[in-house]
């Protein structure tokens, strides 16, 4: 293989060969580089791998990870190598970086462990979507069009005809039109023209031309002339940009600049330069070390550039008052940023800061410091001589330590913000009192105890998010106290906070409610919710004041009756142990108003009530009633309320409505579901017909077992788009995965995009299947699964991300002790929970910053922003997703993985997406569909549960429902006696088939339910007339050897996958010529007809049954029962399966024809036919019908020929004639003998069958 001159470098290939695959395999470190021409994606949206393959100036440059850029480019004849990261920025590599370093240091911060995979990795092209080289730096047209527009045009000055047309050079960057005085010269007298406040107008006697006129009273003019209708529209549209300014501004962020133009410096009127998220470099012609040219430049943003040193040449600008040096890896400032006298605005966000130099105390005209996210330990004391600073910035520090002394000494100060710090502890110097700060954040810190009753007015506190046991403040001047989800016990606050109009304290382990916060006169809003409350006080509920009381899942048992009309306007008590409500609750007061005249919302929703009291109906304001999973009997008298729009009575017990004569204009949604007693009359429906959203049950559609489906596991799917007009939430449901032995559940949450979660519903099972099919490892093949998904997302996740959950069940290879494995996968917020036992087991990991500190720090650690409202850059809560790759290194997809063996103790899985746990509790969810049979019903409870908590957004939920136990294996390992070729003995019970499932169809893709079991490859080795062609099969197939069957819990160990031994029996029936049954009007869809018989195959191979068990077994060398015998005294039982439209035929003995009817066997019993069988009503075109006793006649299904044609006839050995016969003499033998009592008749326990 030839070298182009380096020991590192190779030749560059199109195309992979068998020579340089083997050269790659030699090392891990080896690997290739694709390199793109500028050409190919002039517009930077030409990302997919077919088109950058087929481009000409696509190649590939075998190297090594030590192989530096300058080796790269020599080889090439390039001057410079340049990279973009996720279709974004493109900077130029230094000529010692390393670039297939830098695509496995990146591929390796992705999630990838393994050296070979990464170096696999690196060889797809498909990582240009996230990661590109170019030998020429590329640029898009709109972007170039921003920066800078020229050329040479007919150029005309002034409106008049005094001037004539000439060819000059024209020039249209920043806010100024630029004429040369001289064709094709740069270097002489340039004509200036100020556009900003000015005219572009269209020269209507001249085709494509423009002319451009600057403001004021000497205005002067140019008419330009262009060739192309394509220039005249370019020109126009910038050039119209710049006009509607007011003040001289220049937005060239986003562009990948390392310098300005140099015809940027004829602007100098520019008074706000915006240079963010750019390369821009020190020492060049248009560098930051010429800016001091910008004679009026006051604002210049400089965020993002990485830097990495402060610009001193910067500190030459005098003029400048606002300056934004955010993002850009600073460690320290110089101490010249002090002679910027004139600063008012210094943003130093998300840099490596750790000290502010003394001369920064020069800057008295500083108002606002920005120091966020950097890692100073303390307040910088610099703080005390900047005396028009009101406000310390300092989100994301490192201090972990609280000095109120240190802000005594800062009487300017009077908002601190240290939210996301790591404070632990707080000292205070002095007994003296901080009568300066009123507005404190102290969110997401670790403090335990808090005491800042030194500041006495203090007016706003934050400090959700701790774990705080006891708060205490002080009252004078408090307005609003936030202290969410802490450990709260007490809160004290003295004297009684006279101002407070807001108090939030949910999420706590408060008993009672404070006492000073019943005495707060003005209070209007009160959030108790979550906490450990048995009582609402009277005084709460007795405030003048109060608009919105939340004390919604405590333990309160009952309510206060009220005395005087309160202004209430929101009353939330959901989810307590209300059993009813004061019958005067929403009677009239003393004062002759109602007591709750003003109420607008009204939740009593998860509460023991069985009734509401029919003075609601004095509520004239009430708009919203959420009252579901109650005992609600009586409809309540809403209908009459005239501003009545919402109403939601779901899961009660309704039994009738009574409707007024007219119902209120204003109603909107009416939620009735789940009233399994309540009954609608036509009538009742039309009346209901103008209501924009009527939610009731409907009444169930008859189900087929045409589908064949798992016994082991079956779920039900649920979406609802919520109030928001698309459905951005996809599932992927794969009950038989990886040829049956497996499967796979998914739910995708793309918050406000719908495209992401479709492409992942379509190609992540995909995905997993080549995964599982490379490592057994878990672990590994589900990393991979979601690190491959996230590639493959292609342009589509650049910009846009999702929450990913993957659910994969397949047989526990580790552990021969277990049957079924479940592993677990997610990023984002989908969650799947497991219920053991009646118990919520999560699986998920939760990856938002506040619900993960870890996930927090390492985003902090790489100096994200992150904004008041925990969003990263302002973008997402998430700090794993799916897609957002320009949001790398602070967004990944590396999932959290969680395996656990299934035992017979789990019941179902619950995965569900952000609104849906945002709502419901794990437990609560587990006990609302513990008990409902269809997994599809379950789905749809669980969002109608979350919707009507106050869901709003896009609710999925999907419920498997499993049955995994050894009593389901169907194996010979396990000691079962596998049926010989003249069957069994004895007989096993007919179990009653679990309610199918429907798959649903809003999941947007189709399941894919694959079975080797089918209506017509049903097989079956007894009670059949054997033909000739089925002789060997039906004597000879016990002394044949065959392989160990086994069921889905315990596969095969090599293949991996259940191999069924069918075979073939005919039978008879009274059917017409035309294969149609005396009361069927269709042919029966599968059934192969010839005449008078029906060939049907019945798969036998999974017959276990505790009668089985207890049978004894055939000798090898015992005859099968003559035909005749067969068909007098035996019948066939069929064995349904779950969702299996086929089964297992057994014969029956007389012994065993009266069966008695139970809720496990009631559903056998449907339609009987003219011939005798009997048909299940839910599945009329069954094939094999369930049959309770034999038909006497030798007619109908299952029923052997009077006369046995010779082709039926069993041919026997001559040496085994004699013992043939003696067997079938014995078998004749035992079938006088008498019929057990029915006093000896033991009832057999329910047993479980499986479908495999």
């Amino acid at each position: 293989m030839k070298r182009n001159g380096s020991r590192n470098c190779l030749n560059r290939r199109s195309r992979f060969g068998s020579r340089e695959r083997d050269w790659l395999k030699e090392d891990v470190k080896r690997g290739c580089v694709y390199l793109y021409g500028a050409d190919t994606t002039t517009a930077t949206t030409t990302t997919t791998s077919s088109a950058a393959s087929s481009s000409s100036d696509l190649h590939l440059v075998l190297c090594t990870v030590e192989t530096p850029a300058s080796e790269i480019c020599a080889g090439e004849g390039r001057e410079s190598l340049y990279l973009q990261l996720h279709g974004d920025l493109v900077r130029r590599l230094e000529p010692t970086e390393r670039p297939l370093q830098i695509v496995y240091d990146y591929l390796s911060r992705l999630g990838f462990d393994d050296p070979a995979r990464i170096q696999e990795e690196a060889a797809n092209p498909d990582l240009g979507c996230m990661l590109r080289f170019y030998g020429e730096k590329p640029c898009q047209m709109d972007h170039l069009d921003r920066i800078l527009l020229s050329g040479i045009y007919n150029v005309r000055k002034g409106k008049t005809q005094l001037h004539k047309w000439a060819e000059r050079l024209v020039v249209l960057c920043g806010t100024c039109l630029i004429v040369s005085s001289v064709k094709d010269c740069q270097t002489g007298k340039m004509h200036i023209l100020p556009l900003v406040g000015g005219k572009v107008e269209e020269v209507k006697r001249r085709q494509y031309s423009l002319a451009f006129s600057s403001a004021g009273a000497q205005a002067q003019t140019y008419l330009v002339s262009f060739e192309t209708l394509a220039e005249y529209q370019r020109w126009q549209r910038q050039a119209s940009k710049v006009v509607s300014q007011r003040i001289s501004t220049v937005d060239l962020s986003c562009h990948s600049l390392e310098e300005v133009p140099e015809h940027l410096f004829y602007s100098q009127d520019i008074t706000y330069l915006n240079l963010r998220h750019n390369f821009m470099q020190l020492e060049r012609p248009g560098g930051l070390d010429t800016f001091y040219k910008f004679s009026q430049l006051k604002g210049l943003n400089l965020s993002h550039n990485k830097l990495g040193s402060f610009p001193v040449l910067l500190c030459e600008i005098p003029t400048l008052t606002e300056l934004n040096l955010s993002c850009n890896g600073f460690h320290d400032l110089p101490s010249q940023i002090g002679s910027l006298l004139n600063l008012q605005t210094l943003c130093l966000d998300g840099n490596f800061l750790t000290t502010l130099p003394e001369e920064l105390g020069n800057l008295q005209q500083l108002s606002s410091l920005g120091i966020s996210f950097n890692n100073f330990s303390q307040i910088p004391e610099v703080y005390e001589k900047l005396t028009m600073l009101d406000k310390v910035f300092m989100a994301g520090n490192r201090v972990e330590l609280l000095n109120l002394g240190v802000l005594n000494r800062m009487s300017h100060v009077k908002h601190v913000d240290l939210r996301m710090n790591r404070l632990k502890n707080m000292i205070i110097e002095n007994l003296e009192g901080n009568k300066y700060i009123t507005h404190m954040d102290l969110r997401d810190n670790q403090l335990t105890d808090l005491d800042l009753s030194s500041l006495c007015n203090l007016e706003q506190l934050h400090c959700e998010r701790n774990q705080l046991r006891e708060l205490t403040l002080s009252g004078f001047s408090l307005r609003t106290l936030y202290a969410n989800s802490n450990r709260l016990t007490t809160v004290n606050v003295y004297p009684v906070p006279s101002l407070l109009t807001s108090l939030e304290l949910s999420r706590n382990l408060l008993e009672c409610v404070p006492d000073w916060a019943c005495e707060a006169k003005k209070i209007e809003i009160l959030d108790v919710s979550y906490n450990l409350l048995t009582e609402v006080p009277m005084r709460i509920l007795s405030s003048l004041s109060l608009r919105k009381l939340m004390v919604g899942h405590n333990h309160v048992q009952s309510l206060p009756t009220l005395v005087e009309h309160i202004p209430l306007e929101v009353l939330d008590v959901q989810h307590n142990l209300l059993t009813r409500l004061p019958d005067t609750l929403f009677s009239k007061a003393l004062n002759k108003l109602n007591k709750l005249e003003q109420l607008e919302e009204l939740n009593l929703s998860g509460n023991k009530l069985k009734t509401i009291p029919t003075t609601i109906a004095n509520c004239k304001r009430l708009h919203t009633l959420v009252a579901h999973s109650n005992h609600i009997s009586i409809f309540p008298e809403i209908l009459q309320l005239p501003q009545i729009q919402f109403v939601d009575l779901s899961c009660n017990d309704l039994t009738e409505i009574l409707i007024p004569e007219a119902l209120p204009a204003a109603l909107q949604d009416l939620d009735l579901t789940g009233n399994t007693n309540l009954v609608l009359e036509h009538k009742t429906l039309d009346t209901f017909s103008h209501i924009t959203t009527l939610k009731i049950d409907q009444k169930p559609f008859p189900t087929t077992d045409s589908t064949v489906t798992s016994t082991f596991w079956s779920h039900g799917l649920a979406e609802m788009a919520g109030q928001r007009n698309k459905l951005c939430v996809s599932a992927l449901a794969v009950d038989n995965f990886a040829e049956g032995v497996g499967a796979v559940y998914g739910m995708f949450d793309g918050d406000r995009n719908e495209e992401l979660p479709r492409l992942l519903q379509c190609t992540m099972a995909d995905v997993l299947l080549e995964e599982v099919q490379q490592s057994t490892n878990d672990t590994v093949f589900m990393v991979n699964t979601f690190l491959v998904s996230h590639r493959k997302l292609g342009m589509a996740g650049q910009k846009l991300g999702s929450s990913a959950l993957l659910c994969y069940i397949r047989p526990d290879t580790a552990d021969p002790t277990n049957s079924f494995s479940l592993t677990v996968a997610n990023v984002g917020t989908c969650q799947a929970v497991l219920c053991r036992g009646g118990k919520p087991v999560p699986l998920s990991k939760v990856f938002s910053l506040e619900q993960d500190p870890e996930e927090a720090q390492r985003v902090k650690d790489q100096k994200a922003i992150i904004t008041e409202d925990n969003k990263v850059n302002g973008v997402t809560c998430c700090t794993r997703l799916l897609g957002c790759t320009y949001l790398y290194p602070w967004i990944l997809p590396k999932p959290h993985i969680s395996s656990t063996p299934l035992t017979i103790q789990d019941e179902l899985l619950i995965l569900g997406n952000k609104a849906l746990w945002e709502h419901l509790s794990y437990t609560e969810a587990v006990n609302a569909v513990r008990h409902v049979q269809d997994p599809l019903a379950a789905a749809k409870k669980l969002c109608t549960l979350a919707q009507s908590y106050g869901c709003q957004d896009n609710v999925g939920a999907m419920v498997v429902y499993l049955n995994i136990g050894e009593e389901g294996c169907t194996c010979e390992m396990n000691g079962l006696t596998l049926p010989g070729p003249m069957g069994f003995a004895s007989t096993a019970i007919i179990k009653d088939p679990p309610k199918p499932t429907t798959p649903s169809s809003s999941s947007g893709i189709a399941s894919e339910f694959s079975s080797e079991m089918s209506t017509s490859e049903v097989s079956s080795e007894v009670g059949s007339t054997a033909s000739d062609e089925h002789n060997t099969v039906g004597l000879d197939a016990g002394l044949l050897p065959r392989p160990e069957r086994r069921c889905s819990l315990h596969p095969v160990p090599t293949s991996g996958v259940f191999q069924r031994q069918p075979s073939c029996a005919t039978f008879s029936s009274n059917q017409s010529d035309n294969g149609l049954d005396s009361d069927d009007d269709q042919p029966v869809e599968g059934v192969i007809t010839n005449g008078s018989k029906v060939e049907v195959e019945v798969d036998i191979h999974c017959c276990r049954g505790r009668d089985l068990e207890n049978s004894p077994t055939l000798p090898e060398n015992s005859p099968a029962p003559c035909p005749e015998d067969r068909a007098r005294g035996s019948f066939f039982g069929i064995r349904r399966q779950n969702s299996v439209n086929s089964g297992i035929l057994l014969p029956v003995s007389k012994d065993r024809t009266e069966l008695q009817k139970s809720p496990s066997t009631s559903c056998l019993y449907g339609k009987k036919l003219s011939n005798g069988s009997i048909v299940p009503l839910e599945d009329s075109l069954n094939l094999i019908e369930v049959a309770t006793e034999a038909p006497k006649k030798k007619t109908g299904y299952f029923a052997a020929p009077t006369q046995l044609e010779p082709e039926d006839q069993f041919v026997i050995p001559r040496d085994l004639e004699e013992e043939v016969k003696e067997q079938m003499k014995h078998h004749q033998e035992s079938r006088h003998e008498p019929e057990p009592s029915e006093e000896d008749r033991t009832e057999l326990p329910e047993e479980f069958d499986t479908a495999l």
